[in-house]
């Protein structure tokens, strides 16, 4: 049982941003001023990634550890309503979420996904890692990879 009435639990969901949130702001304004041209949100590519760099055959996927279910994120919980709805939600999630980078791969381009929970209480010096990488011939990526815990 939910604990608002539908209508309200509809508005707070469709106020749940799917793109410009506030890590990918932070990660383009980074790479902008590092000198990287990128597109957005590249519609005729598998996925519509959120960052394109094409000069370095790079998509990078921006992830909300609970909607992309980041393994051992203490953000990547369940909803305790409808349990059963949330978990097929979530696996097909990450079922799509596969398929999007093997797709990418076999095209010829490289996938780091960045997690919303590197962000939390840090600030973009967390970030100053990524031209090194961008540059490299490092085909997958995920930051953070280390179990999330506690505060960040």
């Amino acid at each position: 049982m939910d604990i608002v009435d539908r209508k309200t639990r509809s508005r707070m969901m469709s106020g749940i941003k799917g793109k410009d949130t506030q890590p990918e702001l932070i990660i383009r304004r980074f790479l902008h001023v590092q000198g990287f041209r990128y597109r957005l949100h590249v519609s005729n590519m598998p996925g519509k990634p959120d960052i394109v760099l094409p000069r370095y055959r790079l998509c990078i996927f921006v992830h909300g550890c609970f909607w992309h279910r980041h393994d051992g994120c203490k953000y990547a919980t369940i909803p305790k309503t409808r349990p059963k709805f949330w978990m097929k939600k979530f696996a097909t999630n990450r079922q799509r979420d596969i398929q999007v980078k093997m797709r990418l791969h076999a095209a010829g381009w490289r996938v780091f996904e960045i997690w919303e929970c590197g962000f939390r209480n840090r600030n973009e010096d967390s970030i100053n890692w990524l031209p090194e990488y961008i540059r490299s011939d490092i085909a997958v990526l995920s930051w953070p990879d280390y179990v999330c815990s506690g505060d960040i």
